[in-house]
């Protein structure tokens, strides 16, 4: 049986890789390993999503499956006075993303492992990124749509990266069914940024957001 990316505790063989990623003015040596969401070199997704996402200082930003941690950390590089969340549900890729987050001097970001927003259930971001696990079917990919408002201050934004063509127009439907809008902010290489605005008041979590 395949295993994926997207299991608690990944039993491959362990294969170990290292590369660099130069984005936004940022250079970041990554680490990763086998039984990872493309383990030997950063996605096209996540690169995208990197490179356009809308990050503000004193942000609170949670990186919802955050694989070995690049859009988290590049999050904490644009909002040194900001703070990051980063979860992922295999434990492989949180081991590595603490390790990339070291690795990188990254002093204003933490990882927790957990299932969804299951790590932050009583926190509220100023942002939610994420690069939704498309293979892991759109059942999965609507809860973390779905549940994202509980999760954001009011004016907070849902930030989330698809191929347009391949699920990514079911999902900003789904945005605009549960935020009751969506706003296209990128497109390239088939790849499109969704970004969503919580226009409801949320009682968690008092934030700066402009």
């Amino acid at each position: 049986m395949t295993e994926h990316y997207f299991t608690k505790i990944p039993s491959s063989k362990i294969r170990k890789y290292k590369f660099k990623v130069f984005i936004r003015g940022v250079e970041l040596i990554i680490v990763s390993e086998s039984g990872v969401f493309s383990a030997k070199k950063l996605d096209k997704g996540t690169e995208v999503l990197a490179k356009y996402m809308r990050i503000e200082e004193n942000w609170k930003i949670l990186d919802l499956g955050c694989g070995y941690g690049v859009l988290g950390i590049v999050a904490a590089k644009l909002a040194p006075r900001g703070y990051v969340v980063l979860t992922d549900i295999n434990k492989r890729a949180v081991k590595l993303a603490k390790i990339n987050i070291k690795l990188n001097n990254i002093k204003n970001a933490e990882v927790r492992w957990g299932d969804l927003y299951e790590p932050v259930k009583n926190e509220t971001f100023d942002t939610v990124v994420s690069n939704p696990p498309i293979s892991a079917g759109l059942k999965v990919c609507y809860k973390i749509i779905e549940k994202a408002p509980r999760h954001l201050v009011e004016g907070g934004l849902l930030q989330i990266v698809a191929r347009h063509k391949k699920g990514g127009r079911r999902l900003m439907d789904k945005m605009i069914e549960v935020f009751g809008n969506c706003e296209i902010i990128a497109r390239e290489a088939g790849y499109c940024i969704y970004v969503s605005r919580n226009l409801h008041k949320n009682k968690l979590h008092f934030s700066s957001i402009n």
